[in-house]
């Protein structure tokens, strides 16, 4: 599934200044692709206008060659599992019951799960090693426990794309590699996966392609070489900047240096 924007303008209510200005990305059909940038440079609110969440002033946002305003929205809650930078539950709710709302675009008014609901259910337990909390209440979580249970729910819609906001930001060491070893086996398999991420690292060593954000406009997109620029990085963040390769990860590492 493709994702695609072209001159995205989204200008929230009351500000002056849009937060993102003439925005052009392209995630192909089956890539693993990272968007950055600094706090405030738009990231999340190019997730919103992917999904539809947020209306554009000007431009278009494109999902699968398609208006994601000409979607209809139970069908596009199938093919695209979202999960944002936060959520509130106000209400009782188990975490196998939280995984399985995922299931819930493909089910009719009123129906009840089938075999292959349960099946896919059971599957992003595992997958995201939250099995063992499956009874538990979600208010007596930790905050990366919400956070694989909540990337679960995604999985469970057995979705074409993914979406992820920050997904890996309350995790530990071992959790959050093992989500993105997931993200990257999932794209092996024909998904395509947005990340949204402050992870300059781990998005150069796990994306396909990268989107630099900076003041809501494109600072660099391409390859992690291309986008991973000693300059361009310096400028974007206000901070210099070493960028070097590491042998053992194959990919570009930076190193903030002394101002």
């Amino acid at each position: 599934m493709r994702f695609e924007t072209r001159g995205l303008v989204i200008t929230y209510p009351g500000q002056s200044r849009p937060a993102l200005n003439g925005v052009n990305m392209s995630a192909p059909s089956g890539s693993f692709y990272a968007v950055l940038g600094p706090n405030g440079s738009g990231k999340s609110t190019l997730m919103k206008g992917l999904l539809g969440v947020a209306n554009p002033d000007r431009g278009t946002a494109l999902v699968a060659e398609r208006n994601v305003g000409d979607w209809d929205r139970k069908a596009l809650a199938r093919v695209i599992g979202a999960v944002s930078q936060s959520e509130t539950v106000s209400f009782p709710i188990t975490v196998r019951e939280m995984v399985a709302m995922g299931r819930y675009p493909h089910l009719r008014p009123l129906e009840g799960e089938g075999e292959k609901d349960r099946a896919a259910i059971r599957e992003a337990l595992e997958v995201c090693d939250v099995t063992s909390l499956a009874n538990r209440d979600l208010s007596t979580l930790s905050g990366g426990e919400l956070q694989r249970v909540r990337i679960a729910r995604a999985l469970a819609q057995e979705p074409r794309a993914l979406v992820l906001d920050e997904p890996t930001s309350s995790l530990d060491i071992k959790h959050e590699m093992e989500i993105l070893e997931l993200l990257k086996q999932s794209v092996a398999s024909g998904l395509t996966v947005i990340l949204i991420t402050h992870g300059l690292d781990l998005a150069a060593r796990f994306a396909d392609r990268m989107l630099l954000l900076s003041e809501g406009q494109v600072a660099a997109e391409g390859t992690p070489d291309e986008v991973m620029n000693e300059e361009t990085l310096a400028e974007v963040y206000g901070w210099p900047v070493i960028v070097e390769w590491e042998p053992t990860t194959g990919s570009p590492r930076v190193t903030p240096l002394h101002s």
